[in-house]
Parts: structure tokens; C-alpha cells; sequence
């Protein structure tokens, strides 16, 4: 299938799809015209993408973990590394929360004390 196929089937834009490749993700044959062909596998592997994007892995680490993956919504495989990758992505994402957490406690603190007109309702 070409590319405008596999957009309208996996509802990814063919943009984005040219960027998974660039980023070695997706490996799409190629016609003697140039032109991208996908097979019925490259569905699953957009789809295994996009699930693990929404969990919060970047392109790199997906990367890496592809080889694991099985099925639409994916089953990773106990491949070499994963479970230090995904542990250290864990660790990464639990960090930033408590950035995140100790920005909330400062601008709340901040609103709290803020004087001025709309100091009550900023809360």
C-alpha cells in the first residue's frame, strides 16, 4: 500500500509518518518510481508507535523497543535492556513530576501571598 493507505488506515498523518521514517522507525520498501510501499505489518508497527509515544517514550527510545514489540496494542518481549530502559524512562518521568510538583507548590505559594486586586480570585 502507499503512504496516503497507511494514513488513512492508522489515521496518522503522511507527514508524520515520512518523520518515523526519518527517525528509522518505519522502513517502507521502495518502488523503482521511488515511491513508498507499505505491507499489512506496517499498520501494527504505526499503531505499536503511537501507543508508545502516548506513554511518554521518545522517538529514540521507541526505537530500541520495537524489536520487543508485538501486537497492535504492544506486548513487549523480554528483549536485552528493556526493563533498565523502561525503568530508567520511569525514573526520568518521576522527576520531572517532582519538578513539576515543587513549580505547583511555589505558584501556589506566590498566588497565596500575592496582594493586589485579583490576588483572592487568582486562586
Amino acid at each position: 500500500m502507499r503512504i496516503g493507505e497507511l494514513a488513512s488506515l492508522t489515521g496518522v498523518s503522511t507527514r508524520l509518518l515520512r518523520y518515523y521514517e526519518e527517525q528509522g522507525l518505519l522502513r517502507p520498501a521502495r518502488t523503482t518510481a521511488g515511491y513508498r510501499e507499505y505491507g499489512e505489518e506496517d499498520t501494527v508497527r504505526v499503531w505499536q508507535i503511537r501507543s508508545l509515544l502516548a506513554a511518554g517514550l521518545t522517538t529514540r527510545v521507541i526505537g530500541e523497543l520495537l524489536p520487543c514489540a508485538t501486537g497492535p496494542v504492544p506486548v513487549l518481549e523480554a528483549c536485552p535492556d528493556l526493563l533498565a530502559t523502561l525503568r530508567g524512562e520511569l525514573a526520568e518521568l518521576d522527576a520531572r513530576i517532582d519538578d513539576l510538583t515543587g513549580n505547583r507548590v511555589a505558584l501556589s505559594h506566590y498566588i497565596a501571598t500575592a496582594h493586589g486586586p485579583d490576588a483572592e480570585h487568582a486562586a
